[in-house]
C-alpha cells in the first residue's frame, strides 16, 4: 500500500484521535468545543463509524485541539501499512 491508496477519512479519523489524547481531553469535551454530539465524535474516531465531515468541522477541530489542521492529514505510511497487514 502507498501513500495514494489511503482512505483519507480515516487516516483523519486516526489523527483526530491521536491528537485529541494528546491534548487530554475526551471525545465529549472534544464535542461541546466543536459544537457537534458526543455521538458524532465517537462515531468519527470509531473503525466502524462515519467517515464523512465537512472542512468545516475539521477546522473547528484543529482549533479545539490546538494543531495546524494539516496535521490532521498527515499520512504515516508505516502505520498504514502495518495496519493493513493486520
Amino acid at each position: 500500500m502507498n501513500k495514494y491508496e489511503v482512505n483519507i477519512y480515516e487516516q483523519i479519523a486516526r489523527n483526530i484521535k491521536k491528537y485529541r489524547k494528546q491534548a487530554g481531553i475526551t471525545q465529549a469535551v472534544l464535542a461541546e468545543k466543536v459544537g457537534v454530539s458526543h455521538e458524532f465524535i465517537r462515531r468519527i474516531e470509531s473503525k466502524k463509524g462515519i467517515k464523512t465531515f465537512s472542512i468545516d468541522t475539521i477546522w473547528k477541530i484543529s482549533l479545539v485541539l490546538n494543531i495546524d489542521p494539516g496535521k490532521l492529514f498527515e499520512i504515516d505510511i508505516d502505520e498504514v501499512v502495518s495496519k493493513g497487514n493486520n
